[in-house]
């Protein structure tokens, strides 16, 4: 699943004293685990209680970051490995190697990562950029090109990008990526040459894709992606959670999977992953 960023043109020129003292107040850290990739950097002092935060950082200017981190938070940023949304300033740059419409994103397309030029543009590049700001790491989105296009050249193209970003010492989380992520095991019998951590969406909650509502997954669902999980987990990688929903029953029942399991979760109340975060589906510390 794509992230729809609401966030289309965020000012970087805010004074780093401003977001200092938003980051530096006496919000203490609470929660484990928070992704705001809606959020701009105005939107800190709603990020203050938790660790662990998935931003957008092409939207933050590298002090915005590092008073993030110096308050005491690591943060990892969005990265879309296989897909290209039309508000990004590089669009038109690689619209030549887009494919088909991203389903229930109209903004967005595709990408041929087998195309030499993608891959050199969103490692030596992009990746780099971001990481040049400072961020602890990558939220890499859209692995699931291999899905949609389960072709040799696809795999190769998702496998050289994602080696191409272990190479620059960072951590990298994918996030979903199952039907790429169990080939590559299947094939390799490892995976630290590709991935840190796996986030997992809606294993116990669904979107209602017609009305942008939220319910419980079916249960064969649940059973299929808590399979996955725990098959990357075997590989001792980190697992983290990102479900979709309000109501408190299923938010218990994920509380005690990933308490019993060890794994990481962050329960939205809103698609757009915006700040300020539902508390009630934050993971305490």
């Amino acid at each position: 699943m794509h992230f729809k960023n609401f966030v289309r043109a965020v000012v970087c020129c805010i004074a780093v004293v401003s977001v200092t003292s938003a980051c530096s107040s006496d919000g203490e850290i609470k929660y484990r685990y928070g992704v705001f990739l809606g959020a701009s950097p105005e939107d800190v002092k709603y990020m203050e209680e938790y660790e662990k935060i998935v931003i957008d950082a092409q939207y933050f200017t590298t002090e915005e970051i590092a008073a993030l981190k110096n308050s005491g938070h690591t943060v990892y940023s969005y990265i879309n490995l296989g897909s290209i949304e039309d508000f990004r300033p590089y669009y038109k740059d690689h619209e030549s190697i887009t494919l088909d419409v991203y389903e229930n994103w109209e903004e967005e397309k595709w990408v041929d990562v087998s195309k030499a030029e993608w891959q050199s543009f969103v490692v030596d590049e992009l990746a780099e950029d971001i990481i040049d700001k400072g961020v602890d790491g990558l939220f890499v989105d859209n692995t699931d090109v291999y899905y949609h296009y389960p072709t040799a050249e696809i795999f190769d193209g998702v496998t050289n990008i994602l080696k191409g970003f272990k190479n620059l010492d960072t951590y990298v989380i994918i996030n979903g990526g199952d039907t790429y992520v169990t080939e590559y095991a299947k094939r390799y019998s490892e995976l630290d040459s590709i991935m840190d951590a796996e986030n997992q969406e809606t294993i116990f909650s669904k979107i209602n894709w017609d009305d942008e509502t939220f319910t419980s997954n079916d249960s064969s669902e649940t059973t299929y992606f808590q399979e996955y999980v725990d098959m990357v987990s075997s590989y001792g990688k980190d697992v983290y959670l990102l479900e979709y929903t309000t109501d408190s029953k299923i938010i218990s029942r994920i509380d005690d999977y990933c308490t019993k399991k060890g794994y990481t979760y962050y329960a939205s109340d809103k698609l757009e992953l915006l700040a300020p975060a539902q508390k009630k589906g934050s993971q305490k510390k």
